[in-house]
């Protein structure tokens, strides 16, 4: 990350989520998604909006606090506002919050490459996304962090 000046000018730097946890149509937006069926809320990568896994996160506190726009969504009323619109019943903490805003504050976020959160688990494969597990979970490069969720176990090589 020693090219990382210029993306620490964002406040926050996050990896998208490589699994189905937002799928639109099936899981956390699947309302949002039934009633604006061409938005890109829940839809995976490259050009869809996934939501974010902050098992890795990297924040800028200074540009944190100097946002306006930050701290407007931190209010209670902007938080409630994004919740309802979006149908969202979150139970993830920071990383939906930080989902939420970022369906529509993408400036303040600067996507991180997926090898430096490579999620293992695979269990949303199995349990009704089979058919569109591998478009959120592909990830090509050198991984240089792996993410043993859901108790995933860890390679040793």
């Amino acid at each position: 990350m020693k090219d990382s000046e210029e993306k620490f000018q964002k406040a926050i730097l996050i990896l998208q989520l490589p699994s189905t946890v937002y799928a639109g149509t099936r899981h956390t937006f699947w309302q949002y998604r039934r009633e604006n069926p061409d938005s890109k809320v829940g839809s995976p990568p490259p050009d869809g909006l996934p939501g974010f896994n902050s098992g890795v996160i990297l924040l800028n506190l200074e540009a944190m606090r100097q946002s306006k726009l930050y701290n407007q969504l931190l209010e209670p009323s902007e938080v409630q506002r994004l919740t309802e619109k979006y149908h969202f019943r979150g139970h993830l903490g920071d990383q939906d919050f930080f989902t939420t805003i970022g369906m529509e504050h993408a400036e303040l976020f600067h996507i991180l490459d997926c090898v430096w959160n490579r999620q293992l688990c695979t269990w949303w494969r199995d349990h009704g996304y089979r058919e569109v597990f591998d478009f959120y979970y592909r990830c090509e490069g050198h991984i240089k962090i792996l993410h043993g969720n859901c108790n995933t176990p860890i390679p040793e090589d």
